[in-house]
């Protein structure tokens, strides 16, 4: 594997996950995007109150993520095998906070939009 390649990179993680499981993480990541970026054109701002409860929903996500990874790889924590192995998981951990709290901000307007 001399070349690293977006359709190389398509390829692992459809292997990872299993196609079906993998395209349909990508859809949902995409209508959680664009509604949240509706949600925020349509309220011209941030609500604090909804910001600082999807912040504390971030650990949560990042916990998650970080169990559904070593779920679908059929991994331990014992099997991490050095630096590398602990940056990818801080960046699993970190984008697994991020889309949950992007997420719980996202359903917290369209329950209860701005008045």
């Amino acid at each position: 594997m001399k070349d690293l390649t977006f359709g190389t990179i398509l390829a692992v993680f459809e292997e990872i996950f299993g196609r079906g499981l993998f395209w349909t993480m990508v859809v949902a990541a995409v209508v959680v995007t664009v509604a949240y970026v509706y949600v925020l054109i349509r309220d011209h701002s941030i609500s604090w109150r909804k910001f600082l409860l999807a912040q504390l929903s971030m650990p949560v996500g990042s916990v998650a993520a970080i169990w559904f990874v070593l779920a679908m790889t059929n991994s331990k924590l014992s099997n991490l095998g050095g630096p590398v192995d602990i940056i990818v998981f801080l960046g699993i951990a970190g984008v697994g906070a991020i889309g949950t709290a992007i997420l719980v901000y996202t359903i917290q307007s369209l329950i209860r939009p701005r008045q």
